[in-house]
């Protein structure tokens, strides 16, 4: 296994209104740049600002076959699907954080700042209200999201033990590998 070498630059989180989720943005928009033409690793970043996962650019074979091409794009499609999915829902977490502790300090008499200018903060106690309320109104959209993403990484496990046989067959019978790219095929 190839060691995995870390993005050179941040990710660059995008501005958005307060009054609406973030756009899907493009993986090369997200971590502001591509790595040398010449890596032969895995390139991972920081935790992207919205949707708090590392996105991650994965390498490209010179002979990539089209299987290693398949599983390549499943795990890309997959980490795609992922960043937009937590991107939302940590927005729309956020809004309705702020929200719940704006109404409970209206209920109370309470500014959202205190005479120093300091913003007032709930306690613990009544942050949980919150947060259980937050979790039993999205626990379908959770168990949604969990169904779907563990049925993509078992299919990317599968397609990563058919890579492996693959190119332990090919070592095993002295194979060279072929080229997955030739004829006008793209990435």
């Amino acid at each position: 296994r190839r060691p995995v070498e870390k993005l050179s630059l941040c990710c660059r989180g995008h501005r958005q209104s307060a009054s609406r989720p973030p756009k899907h943005v493009p993986r090369a928009e997200r971590t502001g740049f591509s790595p040398a033409a010449a890596s032969k690793c895995d390139w991972i970043g920081p935790p992207d600002r919205l949707s708090n996962l590392r996105p991650i650019i994965y390498h490209i074979p010179e002979n990539e076959t089209p299987l290693e091409r398949t599983l390549r794009h499943l795990r890309q499609d997959t980490e795609d699907w992922s960043h937009e999915f937590w991107t939302n829902q940590n927005f729309t977490f956020s809004k309705e954080k702020e929200e719940h502790v704006r109404s409970q300090l209206s209920s109370k008499g309470l500014s959202e700042r205190d005479d120093d200018g300091r913003k007032r903060t709930l306690s613990s106690e009544e942050m949980a209200v919150f947060y259980k309320h937050f979790l039993d109104k999205n626990m379908t959209r959770h168990a949604s999201y969990n169904r779907e993403w563990y049925g993509r990484n078992f299919t990317i496990t599968l397609l990563m033990a058919r890579v492996a046989l693959h190119n332990t067959w090919r070592t095993l019978t002295g194979q060279t590998r072929g080229t997955g790219r030739e004829k006008g095929k793209s990435t």
